[in-house]
């Protein structure tokens, strides 16, 4: 073992490793008995990968570059994909995200290229389109329609629609078929009842967001296909119900959070009055509907379910809803992602562990055995390099716990003086409704690696610990976020984990937002990584972001007739007099979530102030990166700002961050 200070020691993590590796698969599915999904591709242009796996084992993309298959209905995406499999050859539509048009492709067929099925618009953002279901016996798509009807991102309208497959729609949009009648302002894909005649869907309108509450929206299908009656069958205000699908004798099962947890439920469709709770537990069987199409459960011919389920997504189980018994899969993994689907008796999911990074792993049911089927995680370095997390409560303002996971720093040669303590840095995640997952992220490894620390803090307001725990955040965002974090940085120091005097906060997005205002309300961090965040409320709250959270400050901060001065009070960008750490302030210049107005401000007013700072903007970004070179950009240059305030000798050196004042 070689003794050298923290932040000093050399790894075989760079961030052109990292980046390499950044991402998940998603949308698993069956095709006839193949399996399929999404795959993440860093390094061309972070475009999104068709995969299939063939029955000799052998995992090929279904389209070349630079197809990507990839929606962007309400600017986070769904569901893009969906095939059928025929007896001349599975039959493939998808979502192209360069175009946003729907394509329909016959993979098996010589000679054959994708071809369009719905037309451009000159309209706003265009026509969108996601979550598709298949209906070959009718010669059509059914899917959510995204459809803006002006220049505002808030001009626009969803429904359920019907696409023709023969491409008739391509040039008319007249032909495109509306089957729900517009009455709620986000809906998901429908689900179809086993014999046809009915529809499931889940809709909501604003100012709620699909984790405060739905409805779970039934109707009857006519023979024309259209839907006749629709009414709401379960949810409403204060009950988000997150998925809904049908099981085999054709009842309804959906997952609700009506007791404080997001549990599965059965229901008889003619009545609704029938609810039967099938496995109530405090834990969670769902999550938020970021995007449409995820689901959590799914129905298995025999009639039993296929669930992730947990504190978070920790197992893939087998239900059965007459005893409430669950049999969890075994298995390294420990964290499953939102995406599930059954072919006979088989399950196939997504699933990763602080020791693997996300791969496709499908369980037989009749033996209880689970492999990896696609993506597989192989060790890009030695794992002695990974980082050794720890799950820890820590204890919040008036004694509210604060769940967090813990990465020391770890290096299998080097150890640090006993006299020094380690900096770390605290990422506050997202959302701000979401979770930080449990699994091997080879960001986290780039700094623990070298020495440094990381702390990753489900502050009050995340998913995962029931809905009272998400709800710490309503009206107060800005604040408990920010106390959770400093909370917990605190504890480290304290405890004698972390060095005091060097600790930082970074996050992206809604973690950006928790950034940004911990360097203007707190003394904790001596310096902060801020991507693509909220700084602005004011701004945020009157047009400057996209339709689906363009009220949710409504939640997060309060009505904004009722609440201005909150809105003054709490925005970084009005307290840029407040903060005197060294930042780094990295933006898609794409972003229509959180555009670089706000940064470009916010930057504008710390101008001549004397606070070391970097700006870094990419062009061809939106909200969350997705190209290799821009995540290995941003990594070398977070390294660099942590090693010029915390006095770092790095053993690997990375491009010098200018820091101006």
């Amino acid at each position: 073992m070689q003794n050298r200070a923290y932040g000093s020691w050399p790894s075989p993590i760079d961030a052109e490793l990292a980046a390499a590796h950044d991402g998940a698969p998603g949308y698993v599915g069956f095709v006839g008995a193949e399996a399929w999904w999404t795959e993440p591709r860093p390094t061309e242009g972070g475009r999104r990968a068709l995969m299939r796996r063939l029955p000799d084992g052998t995992e090929v993309s279904v389209l070349p570059p630079p197809w990507n298959v990839r929606s962007r209905v309400v600017e986070y995406g769904g569901r893009p994909w969906a095939g059928a499999d025929r007896p001349e050859g599975p039959l493939l539509v998808f979502a192209n995200f360069a175009d946003q048009r729907l394509y329909a492709y016959e993979p098996d067929a010589p000679h054959t290229a994708p071809r369009a099925l719905t037309p451009l618009s000159a309209v706003g953002g265009g026509l969108r389109w996601a979550d598709p279901v298949l209906r070959p016996d009718r010669g059509e798509v059914w899917c959510v329609l995204e459809e803006f009807t002006g220049e505002a991102a808030t001009d626009v309208r969803r429904v359920v629609v019907a696409v023709p497959l023969d491409g008739s729609a391509a040039e008319d949009r007249g032909a495109v078929r509306e089957l729900s009648d517009g009455a709620h302002r986000f809906v998901t894909g429908p689900r179809l009842s086993p014999d046809g005649t009915r529809a499931a869907w889940i809709a909501w309108d604003h100012p709620r967001m699909p984790w405060d509450g739905t409805d779970l929206v039934l109707a009857r299908v006519r023979d024309d296909g259209t839907f006749e009656a629709p009414r709401v069958l379960a949810g409403g205000p204060e009950e988000s119900v997150a998925q809904v699908a049908w099981a085999p004798d054709g009842r309804l099962l959906f997952s609700s959070d009506r007791t404080d947890w997001w549990n599965l439920y059965r229901a008889a469709p003619d009545t609704g009055s029938e609810v039967q709770a099938l496995c109530p537990r405090e834990e969670e069987f769902a999550g938020p509907l970021w995007q449409t199409g995820l689901n959590w459960f799914t129905p298995l011919d025999s009639g039993l379910i296929a669930v992730v389920h947990g504190k978070g997504a920790t197992a893939l189980g087998i239900l059965d809803p007459e005893t409430g018994e669950i049999v969890d899969a075994a298995g390294p993994w420990t964290e499953w992602a939102s995406t599930v689907a059954a072919h006979g008796t088989r399950v196939l999911g997504v699933a990763a562990s602080p020791r693997s990074a996300y791969e496709v792993v499908e369980l037989d049911t009749r033996t209880g055995h689970a492999r990896v089927v696609g993506a597989a995680h192989s060790d890009p370095v030695d794992p002695a390099y990974y980082p050794e997390p720890r799950i820890r409560t820590f204890t919040g303002p008036a004694g509210r716990p604060v769940h967090a996971h813990v990465y020391p720093p770890h290096h299998p040669g080097h150890v640090a003086p006993d006299d020094e303590l380690p900096p770390y840095v605290v990422w506050a995640h997202g959302g701000p409704t979401d979770r930080s997952p449990l699994v091997l992220d080879l960001a986290i490894a780039y700094f623990t690696s070298r020495g440094i620390g990381v702390a990753e803090v489900d502050y009050g307001g995340s998913t995962g610990y029931g809905r009272a725990y998400r709800e710490r955040l309503r009206g107060q965002w800005g604040i408990v976020d920010v106390e959770d974090c400093a909370a917990v940085a605190l504890a480290l120091a304290d405890e004698g984990t972390a060095d005091r005097s060097r600790l930082a906060v970074r996050g992206g997005s809604a973690g950006g937002w928790t950034a940004a205002v911990s360097l203007a309300a707190t003394d904790v961090y001596a310096c902060g990584t801020i991507s693509y965040p909220v700084l602005d409320l004011m701004a945020f709250a009157s047009g400057e972001t996209h339709d689906l959270e363009s009220r949710y400050l409504e939640s997060l901060v309060g009505p904004l007739d009722e609440e201005p001065a909150r809105y003054t009070e709490r925005s970084p960008l009005e307290h840029t007099d407040r903060v005197t750490a060294p930042f780094l302030l990295l933006q898609g210049r794409d972003d229509v979530i959180c555009p670089p107005a706000q940064s470009e401000r916010f930057l504008a007013k710390m101008a001549g102030r004397g606070i070391p700072h970097a700006y870094l903007a990419f062009e061809g970004e939106g909200h969350g990166f997705r190209r290799a070179d821009t995540m290995v950009r941003a990594l070398e240059a977070e390294l660099s700002l942590y090693a010029q305030v915390f006095g770092l000798d790095l053993a690997d050196p990375v491009p010098t961050l200018e820091l101006g004042k």
